[in-house]
């Protein structure tokens, strides 16, 4: 495993790089950063891509973003994309869940042709309930306003955990989240609630794999599914008993996503053939 520090996007960002392969890039959910991926990486290197797990910026041990807490998905897509460019990545996977789903999408859109295919995890493209979210997160960013907001993020991620998680590993994932700068998940959350790349889904030029967990109380599936109905032959999986994030609730996690990126492969050789 090879940890680095890379100017990208104005900002020094830490960015673990491990294997040789196929190379996949795995993007976090709001307020965390790559560690979300910890028990995936080492796996999904020993199957034979070259993962690149980055802590977008502002979070984890990448410095702030250079114009400060980031509210619109599409400067990480940007961001993400200059990392990729810096990287040498040809044709690379991408993997996101929650923001990190929504920037997949992005990502999807804006520049799918030179992907191999992306995995959107808890994303739905943009929905019109989200704009309705924004008023309330604002108020967040006011310290005074929510006093305990270490104590709701704990106990907001205990809610959305699959009911098949082990109470011990839901407990590790919720501490775990704790840690989180509240600034900076705030942003990210106006930035989850504002986008919207649905009326650009028609266009996506890579295979495409939307998943969600039947847990997860932040999303409807029906608007999951939507969203993958409107991308040019979608995959969809909802996941029974999981919730928000599934790369840390299912156990062999790798496993599943590599039979996830391999569909993905065969569905874009036989798109060419």
């Amino acid at each position: 495993m090879k940890a680095d520090y890379l100017d990208v996007g104005g900002t020094r960002s830490f960015v673990l790089t491990e294997g040789e392969g196929r190379p996949v890039l795995c993007l976090h959910t709001a307020g965390q950063s790559g560690v979300q991926w910890r028990d995936v990486q080492p796996r999904l290197a020993a199957l034979g891509y070259r993962v690149v797990v980055p802590d977008l910026p502002g979070h984890g041990r990448s410095e702030p973003a250079a114009g400060g807490p980031v509210r619109d998905l599409g400067v990480y897509a940007q961001w993400c994309e200059e990392l990729m460019d810096t990287l040498g990545m040809d044709r690379p996977f991408v993997v996101g869940c929650s923001i990190g789903g929504a920037i997949t999408l992005q990502l999807a859109v804006r520049r799918g042709d030179r992907l191999a295919g992306a995995v959107a995890m808890a994303a739905h493209g943009g929905s019109a309930s989200g704009a309705g979210m924004v008023r309330g997160l604002e108020r967040e960013l006011v310290d005074a306003a929510a006093p305990s907001r270490s104590d709701r993020t704990y106990l907001g991620t205990l809610a959305v955990v699959g009911r098949r998680v082990p109470a011990q590993r839901a407990e590790l994932i919720a501490r775990m989240h704790r840690r989180e700068d509240p600034e900076i998940s705030t942003s990210d959350l106006i930035g989850w609630a504002t986008h919207d790349v649905l009326d650009r889904l028609d266009g996506v030029a890579c295979p495409t794999h939307l998943v969600v967990g039947d847990d997860d109380l932040w999303l409807d599936p029906r608007e999951v599914r939507a969203a993958a109905d409107r991308i040019p032959d979608a995959r969809y999986t909802l996941l029974e008993g999981i919730g928000h994030y599934p790369m840390e609730e299912l156990d062999g996690f790798a496993d599943v996503l590599d039979g996830w990126l391999t569909d993905l492969a065969a569905d874009r050789d036989r798109s060419v053939a």
